[in-house]
Formats: structure tokens, sequence, C-alpha cells
């Protein structure tokens, strides 16, 4: 048996709240006053977004810092 890291581009996920199963697609990100669209999985009743940990930790805050630092 392999190894492999399970992430939310590779599993099924539903919404805690409504049950649904979620969809990838875009979504609007705010932060700072700066406004980012990009494909994120959502749930397609209540709009709830996944953000992965490695996104959070590693593209969303290598963004931040920018934002920050202007």
């Amino acid at each position: 048996m392999k190894n492999e890291k399970s992430t939310p581009e590779n599993l099924k996920w539903h919404c805690y709240r409504c049950h649904q199963e979620l969809i990838v697609g875009p979504v609007t990100v705010t932060y700072l006053a700066n406004r980012f669209t990009t494909d994120l999985p959502h749930c397609p009743d209540c709009g709830l977004i996944l953000v992965s940990e490695d996104l959070a930790l590693g593209r969303m805050a290598e963004v931040e810092q920018i934002l920050e630092d202007k």
C-alpha cells in the first residue's frame, strides 16, 4: 500500500451545515480591502469555503505578507 498524502483536491468533502458535496469553482476572497477570485472547494448551497492547511500556510501566507508589507 502506498503512503500517499490525501488533499482536498482528491477527496470528496461534504458541507457540515448543508450536507451537500463541495464543488470546486470560483470564489471571492477578501483581505485588507483587496479582493481575489480563485477556484476553491465550496458548498453550492450556503457558500462555505474549504481552505486546505497547505494553501493557508503556503500561498495564502505569502500573499498576506506581501499585502501587509505595502
